[in-house]
């Protein structure tokens, strides 16, 4: 959820997926604006968002109702995408701070001009689960990479969810190798003023069966 010009919220969805093909139930309910990763089944379902959004499927930069979205250019796999395709990375900024969503990123470290586009970031949501992206080692390198103030892993195995299709890594695995204390929370609530503290922290979302 995001402001807008006049102060309206924006919401943006991510990656919607296909539930039958998941296993994960999906966010049902309107946007202003959706972003796709990469067209795959599993990110690409935006059929199943209602409303009218305004949808972003690749690189560029766009200002739409007052937030700015830019998509960096990326692979989905190590080997320039032979295996997997190309991977669109998001940076979204609103109300003066700067979020990067790395979508299924497989590349096992960022060019300087990736970092160039992407910027300084407040808060990166990074994949950890291995498999069809990075690991926990790998994104590890990414975070120290980008310095950001908040992370939040994704895209990981979860027993929440033992019907998950795709058998991915836990997020354990993540947290041992960062090392760094967790927070985890059902949603997340960050205004600029709660970002002064340089010490870096570890956001885990709490998965909700509905």
């Amino acid at each position: 959820m995001a402001k807008g010009n006049n102060g309206d919220k924006i919401t943006i969805i991510t990656d919607p997926f296909n539930k039958e093909k998941v296993g994960l139930t999906p966010f049902r309910g309107a946007a202003d604006i959706v972003l796709v990763s990469h067209d795959h089944f599993d990110h690409n379902n935006i059929k199943s968002i209602s409303g009218d959004p305004f949808c972003i499927d690749g690189p560029g930069e766009y200002d739409i109702k007052g937030v700015f979205i830019r998509g960096v250019y990326s692979f989905h796999d190590e080997k320039m995408g032979k295996e997997r395709g190309i991977n669109t990375i998001y940076v979204i900024g609103t109300e003066d701070i700067r979020v990067c969503h790395l979508g299924d990123f497989g590349e096992k470290e960022l060019s300087s001009e990736q970092l160039d586009q992407i910027g300084d970031v407040d808060i990166l949501i990074i994949p950890v689960g291995g498999v069809y992206t990075i690991n926990g080692t790998e994104a590890v390198k990414i975070i120290n990479q980008i310095e950001p103030k908040i992370v939040i892993p994704m895209h990981y195995q979860t027993s929440k969810f033992p019907k998950l299709s795709s058998k991915l890594n836990s997020v354990d695995k993540f947290l041992d190798e960062i090392g760094k204390e967790k927070e985890t929370v059902e949603e997340l609530s960050i205004q600029k003023k709660d970002l002064i503290d340089d010490k870096m922290k570890i956001v885990v979302m709490k998965c909700l069966s509905k």
